[in-house]
């Protein structure tokens, strides 16, 4: 086996490792802020010849940048928002994969050649990536050397943002669960202390479950205090049991 194919297999060897850290990470957390930089300091592993990597988001509020291994990549990054146009912006806009030697690309983007040049990048690849449902956006790969990223770099680039588009979104169709389970939870509890609230005004009153429940959405207008916080105020009062409006939100 030659040693340039023994060094391929090493390498994707590599890149299966960084693909199995990233599912790992999946299931360790609910931040997905979290998982966007352990994206970034992957890539760096994943593409030859990248030294700092970012992820940029573009939605209806403009461009930014979610994630980066190092400052000079955001300040780079920033560069581009400032102009509405780089390799970045044209990754993401277009999806198409950007791949440049910054000595060649100042007549396209002057405005990030020069910081780029000025931060000692000389080598751009940028790939499509769909971080979040509502937005595309793009990772973006850095090199201090002026060998401008190879074929083989940008298809461990586009290897990789594929996998990397199939686990943010399993992440954000968690995430979303999560959510909804939270809220479900919220909603049982905020029923449940209500329901106790209402009971309670019904047997003191002799009242209908209705009236009970007018006075207590009267009481929470009068206050401007929402109907749970009043319910749970009541119920502690006539039982005698603390229970704080804080549990329905916390979650």
């Amino acid at each position: 086996m030659s040693d340039g194919v023994a060094g391929q297999l090493e390498h994707l060897d590599e890149v299966t490792s960084a693909l199995e850290e990233l599912a790992g990470t999946v299931g360790n957390t609910d931040d997905f802020g979290v998982l966007l930089r352990v994206v970034c300091e992957q890539v760096v592993r994943v593409v030859p010849g990248a030294d700092m990597a970012s992820i940029t988001v573009l939605d209806g509020t403009g461009a930014r940048s979610v994630a980066a291994t190092d400052e000079r990549a955001a300040l780079i990054d920033q560069a581009q928002y400032a102009d509405d146009d780089g390799p970045c912006l044209r990754a993401a806009r277009t999806g198409q994969v950007v791949r440049v030697a910054v000595s060649t690309a100042r007549q396209l983007w002057p405005g990030f050649v020069e910081v780029a040049a000025g931060h000692g990048v000389a080598s751009y690849l940028a790939s499509p990536l769909q971080v979040r449902d509502e937005a595309m956006g793009a990772i973006n790969l850095f090199g201090f050397g002026e060998h401008g990223f190879r074929d083989v770099d940008q298809k461990y680039l586009e290897l990789y943002a594929t996998v990397v588009d199939a686990v943010l979104h399993l992440s954000r169709r968690a995430l979303r669960t999560q959510e909804q389970v939270r809220h479900l939870r919220t909603a049982l509890r905020t029923r449940g202390v209500i329901e106790q609230a209402k009971g309670i005004l019904m047997a003191a009153r002799r009242i209908t479950a209705d009236e009970a429940f007018q006075l207590l959405v009267g009481q929470s207008q009068r206050e401007n205090v929402k109907l749970h916080t009043i319910s749970a105020r009541f119920v502690s009062e006539h039982t005698g049991h603390a229970v704080e409006p804080d549990d329905f939100t916390a979650e």
